[in-house]
């Protein structure tokens, strides 16, 4: 048992269609170029406009007590969160004789931890004295101020060792002295009682040569620490190079516009929802891409490229007489996103179909484009809308009109019952595509095909849709497919290919 092609479900469109997204990202260049431009022209003009201020820079090498092999890094951040007190700052303007406050001055200093035992200081000034004359105060200072704890926490063991000694040496008087006052007894009680005390007067003799030992050690490690904290690279000014800094700004500001540019890129394309893939341009269509063309905005840069040119307009011309030349109806071209575009093509068509008999040209664009042209000997008549709608020429009639935002929609019946879309890849979003179809659909307007104008250059996807009559053209049904022919039904086209309401797709 075989079943059609119409019959089998359709594959559930991606929710994020990369190769698109790519693309509408490469045909939106100019944006993200021009971000990353102005990125590297604000980080250059930074550089230039708003150089550094003069910079001193030393290192100071701080010993610790409690250093560890495998510290974090806390006891350093200890030490940076100290230098940044209102107690060195004020020491350090001090030896500086400076009025400024300590809140002021620690907004002109930084610091950072470069190991566990070094601190590198950076200090700014109004020059260069200036700022090595704050550094080399401030390092001073915290030197200073590291010693000082230092010795401060040595001092406060060993006091509190020594004390710790003269108690205990109390209570060894008092025990000596209950010793010596007690009266020679015998017996067993008596005898236990001197024992005790006897074993007291030795621990407390044995601790108080314990506590004696440790507030001495108490300062045997403070001259290490002392001597370990020490400026190891004395205060020098920080020496700026303005091209070297403008080149690593102007780097810096580039790979952030573009990075900018990229993403608002993509968010734009995925926002606007635009088709700009053949397959996607004819899917909300519903008709068949039957040619591409570049805009003629594009100018070309020599004359292989005029010919190029002239060669590609050619073929346009013949594939669309070509689609055309037997259709009995009038046929239009109705422009979206590219009016100019489709004023050359229609003129390009006419010659070619003047060829076989007089043509006249319909034109039914805003601001009447084509009747403002040059007529070149052989051109063909160009009248306006309201010509259209008088009585029947000899001539053939090709419309030319607009199915734009704004677009009249009752006019367009009047340029031609069978129409060839011209659409400008990436200018028009999804939901507008779909209102065109759905208008001419209701207008019935049978749509030959698809002409796209500025494709991707790499676009390699199928713009034809493969379901045949059921797609393509659309209007109404019964029209006569060519001239001398029959009239014959086309057959309905099934649910699943027909272009669905605005309303419908928003419910």
């Amino acid at each position: 048992m075989s079943t059609s092609a119409a019959s089998q479900p359709s594959a559930p469109a991606p929710l994020l269609d990369l190769q698109a997204l790519v693309v509408a990202v490469r045909r939106r260049r100019r944006l993200w170029s021009c971000l990353a431009l102005l990125g590297l022209l604000v980080g250059a003009a930074v550089a230039v406009l708003m150089p550094p201020p003069p910079t001193a820079v030393t290192t100071v090498l701080v010993a610790h007590q409690a250093d560890q092999p495998n510290d974090p890094g806390t006891l350093i951040r200890t030490d940076v969160g100290l230098l940044h007190t209102t107690r060195i700052a004020g020491r350090a303007l001090q030896a500086l004789g400076s009025p400024e406050t300590p809140e002021d001055f620690m907004r002109d200093y930084a610091s950072i931890g470069l190991s566990n035992n070094l601190l590198r200081i950076t200090v700014t000034g109004a020059d260069d004295a200036q700022a090595t004359a704050r550094a080399k105060a401030l390092a001073d200072a915290f030197v200073a101020d590291h010693v000082r704890r230092v010795r401060e926490a040595a001092d406060a063991e060993a006091t509190s060792l020594l004390e710790q000694r003269d108690r205990m040496q109390d209570e060894l008087a008092q025990v000596n002295k209950t010793i010596g006052d007690s009266s020679p007894q015998s017996g067993p009680k008596a005898s236990a009682n001197m024992e005790s005390l006897f074993t007291r007067r030795a621990e407390l003799g044995s601790r108080m040569t314990d506590f004696g030992r440790r507030a001495a050690e108490a300062h045997i490690g403070t001259p290490r620490l002392i001597a370990g904290t020490q400026i190891v690279d004395d205060a020098r000014a920080v020496r700026h190079s303005v091209p070297r800094t403008a080149v690593t700004n102007a780097g810096v500001g580039l790979v952030l516009g573009l990075v900018l540019g990229l993403a608002v890129a993509a968010v734009g394309a995925v926002v606007a929802d635009r088709p700009v893939l053949r397959r996607e341009i004819a899917a909300n269509l519903g008709a068949s891409v039957i040619a591409e063309s570049r805009g003629t905005h594009r100018r070309s840069a020599g004359p292989w490229r005029r010919r190029r040119t002239r060669a590609a307009r050619t073929r346009l011309a013949t594939t669309l007489a070509r689609a055309v030349r037997d259709c009995a109806e009038p046929v239009s071209l109705l422009d979206l996103g590219c009016a100019r575009t489709t004023s050359v093509i229609a003129l390009d068509l006419a010659r070619a179909l003047g060829e076989e008999g007089p043509v006249v040209i319909v034109d039914g664009l805003p601001g009447r484009r084509l009747a403002h042209h040059h007529p070149r000997p052989g051109d063909p008549a160009v009248v306006d809308g309201a010509s259209a709608a008088g009585p029947s020429r000899q001539e053939r009639r090709l419309g030319v009109g607009s199915v734009a935002p704004g677009a009249a929609w009752t006019d367009l019946q009047y340029l031609g019952t069978r129409t060839v879309l011209v659409v400008r890849a990436g200018h028009a979003g999804a939901a507008w595509l779909h209102t065109v179809a759905r208008q001419l659909a209701d207008l019935g307007i049978a749509v030959i095909g698809v002409v796209v104008i500025d494709p991707d250059p790499r676009d390699r996807t199928d713009g034809t849709l493969w379901d045949g009559a059921h797609t393509a053209p659309r209007g109404r049904d019964g029209r006569t497919s060519g001239r001398g022919g029959t009239d014959r039904p086309r057959p309905e086209r099934p649910s699943w290919a027909r272009v669905p309401d605005i309303d419908q797709e928003a419910r």
